[in-house]
């Protein structure tokens, strides 16, 4: 059995949609669907149970689910924007130690959803090697909480039998309920849709054009190939970044868009809010080759050809989710 928590969410789902081509359901899936749409991630997918998140530990803990594979934890608070830190502290450090200490002394292959965000502003750079992750400052607390678990699993040598996957910026299918959380492809796409132009921040240094920010934009699709390669590898465990290794614009990713949507591009450059101008990242890249030296042999959409596929295949369709 596979347990995937987080399982309704983004990630989560996506991670059953691959597990279901594989020819597996035997899945539980742990998630918070309350009143939101996540469920509508699950209609499409095979598993065998659902428990709510409240439940689960101590379900797990009293030893009721038997013959577990692997624990596939993508269940979090992904807000960057969550102010409630003791919420943060429990929900994303704590909750995810205990999986990581069940996990081990069970011998239970884990896979953890780690964060970019942990690299804050990108001045000590974006290398996934143990060496570099104690010297890194997250810029908000939803950062800081993933980066307390990943500190956590290398003091107490966990991070040598788990994975932690630090995603970068991941966009695709079932990302719908996100709300402020939705990718720029996603909501670009409504913008357009709606108004036929796309709002993009201006800049604020010089050595960046208006839209010419740039970030790793990966496809949630690429996301899971890699996550599957790493169950099938249980010998391949620490911190690895989940990016392309390429840096493009937030142009270049809006004239994706507009070409997906066979329309004329259209941006105006707004003014950014005030709180976000001293944090907000200029550049964010991927080193990928830890991956790569680990033997993954996943290869990366491109840009173009992943965004393509998102707004033909899902965004333009009635039926929106893997």
């Amino acid at each position: 059995m596979y347990i995937v928590t987080g399982g309704a969410g983004f990630i989560g789902s996506a991670v059953i949609w691959k597990l279901n081509t594989e020819g597996i359901d035997d899945i539980l899936v742990v998630d918070n669907l309350g009143r939101s749409d996540k469920w509508k991630n699950l209609v499409n997918r095979r598993y065998t149970d659902y428990v709510h998140k409240s439940e689960f530990q101590a379900l797990l803990s009293a030893g009721k689910f038997d013959g577990i594979d692997a624990i596939i934890h993508m269940g979090a608070c992904s807000s960057t924007t969550e102010k409630d830190a003791d919420f943060l502290m429990e929900n994303n450090f704590h909750y995810s130690t205990a999986m990581a200490e069940y996990s081990l002394q069970n011998d239970i292959r884990m896979i953890n959803a780690s964060s970019a965000a942990t690299y804050g502003d990108g001045s000590k750079g974006f290398s996934d090697r143990l060496e570099s992750m104690q010297h890194l400052k997250p810029l908000n607390m939803y950062g800081y909480s993933k980066q307390l678990f990943d500190l956590w699993a290398l003091r107490t040598g966990a991070l040598k039998k788990i994975a932690s996957l630090k995603f970068f910026n991941v966009y695709g299918p079932n990302e719908f309920h996100k709300d402020d959380m939705c990718s720029m492809v996603y909501r670009g796409f409504n913008q357009i849709r709606e108004t036929g132009l796309l709002r993009l921040f201006k800049s604020y240094r010089p050595e960046y054009e208006n839209g010419g920010q740039r970030r790793d934009f990966v496809y949630v699709k690429d996301c899971v190939e890699v996550v599957w390669w790493l169950l099938n590898h249980p010998e391949a465990n620490g911190g690895f970044n989940i990016g392309t290794g390429k840096d493009r614009s937030w142009n270049d990713l809006a004239a994706a868009l507009f070409k997906a949507m066979d329309k004329e591009i259209n941006i105006e450059y707004i003014d950014m809010p005030d709180p976000l101008k001293d944090r907000y990242q200029y550049y964010t890249r991927a080193e990928m080759e830890k991956l790569t030296e680990a033997g993954c042999p996943v290869s990366f959409t491109s840009l173009e050809a992943a965004v393509t596929d998102y707004v033909r295949n899902y965004l333009q369709c009635e039926d929106v989710h893997l």
